[in-house]
């Protein structure tokens, strides 16, 4: 569990200054119209939620300062219960998880939760870049596309991500931190 801690803390930690440099220090939560599944806020746009549902004093004590800046949730050790008994974690997730879409469409990721995440198009699904995660939700090789991500590619908490939608067929998106976060696209 402390090589995790390691890992963890040393490869979010430049993202995690980064992005939560301007995060804002009150708890974040949600808004009732964020909870409901994501529709077409306009002809060219797709709202998709980001959602987990951390705990700050435990995910911060056991990852680093930072980790979790929302108030309330499950605890770190409940956590990783729930990922090692079910390799998912229900409360970590993209709503919806499958959607139509045009070509000319963006679709604009809002992470309503309180830890950083990405949004990342991938080939094939897979592994993100934190092993520990990715061996407990059954992903053990890392994707190819969560080895290339830049610093904007990161979703802190209160911010957007957009994705452009160019090429009919499906398109599949998952979280690089936590690999059972997953959207799929059909888009025509």
């Amino acid at each position: 569990m402390a090589r995790f801690h390691t890992l963890v803390a040393v490869a979010l930690a430049p993202f995690l200054v980064l992005g939560c440099a301007d995060a804002p220090t009150t708890p974040l939560s949600p808004p009732l119209s964020a909870r409901a599944p994501a529709a077409a806020s306009s002809r060219s746009t797709i709202a998709v939620q980001i959602h987990d549902a951390c705990d700050p004093a435990s995910f911060d004590a056991a990852v680093g300062p930072g980790t979790c800046v929302r108030s309330g949730g499950m605890k770190f050790d409940r956590f990783v219960a729930e990922l090692t008994k079910h390799q998912e974690v229900g409360a970590w997730h993209f709503a919806p998880p499958t959607f139509n879409a045009s070509v000319g469409q963006t679709i604009v990721a809002r992470n309503n939760g309180g830890e950083v995440h990405t949004f990342t198009e991938v080939k094939e699904f897979g592994g993100g870049f934190v092993p520990f995660l990715n061996d407990l939700s059954g992903n053990p090789d890392e994707v190819a596309e969560c080895k290339a991500l830049e610093p904007d590619d990161f979703v802190t908490p209160g911010t957007t991500y957009q994705a452009s939608i160019s090429l009919p067929g499906t398109h599949k998106f998952q979280c690089c931190i936590h690999p059972w976060m997953r959207s799929v696209v059909s888009v025509n």
